[in-house]
């Protein structure tokens, strides 16, 4: 694991942090989206929340190991107000987004779908049906 620098213990003095003051910006959070996987007798589903992002936001796939890839990216942008050539305000906003999951081996990955639905990207990964065969019975002559 990698050490992390916390705040609270910078190796900068105060008199360094007071004079490079920069809490009045802006500091936007990044954070990955939360995933849950459900599994049941037929299929597992992923869910993966995904507020304000539509279909055309998102590339689900299956590579040729087995993996699910889904990625996503969206771009804003906002444009407010503009005088003579100058911006008084705009503001870009950019996010992006890959999970890559290892599926298990009982996925029909011909039968894979995925959909947005009320700010949650459902992937269903259906189970490959077992086939029930019953050993033959292979009687034994007793001698």
């Amino acid at each position: 694991m990698l050490p992390v620098r916390r705040n609270n213990d910078s190796w900068l003095p105060d008199i360094f942090n007071d004079f490079f003051d920069n809490s009045w910006m802006e500091r936007p959070t990044y954070t990955a989206p939360a995933i849950n996987v459900i599994e049941n007798e037929k299929e597992y589903e992923v869910e993966l929340a995904a507020p304000g992002l539509d279909k055309d936001d998102f590339k689900v796939h299956v590579d040729a190991e087995g993996n699910l890839h889904i990625e996503m990216e969206k771009k804003n942008e906002t444009k407010e107000g503009k005088k003579h050539g100058r911006f008084l305000r705009r503001e870009f906003s950019y996010e992006k987004f890959q999970q890559t999951l290892l599926l298990p081996e009982d996925i029909d990955s011909e039968k894979i779908e995925a959909k947005v639905e009320k700010g949650v990207l459902n992937v269903i990964l259906p189970k490959k049906e077992k086939i029930q065969t019953t050993a033959p019975v292979k009687q034994i002559a007793i001698q």
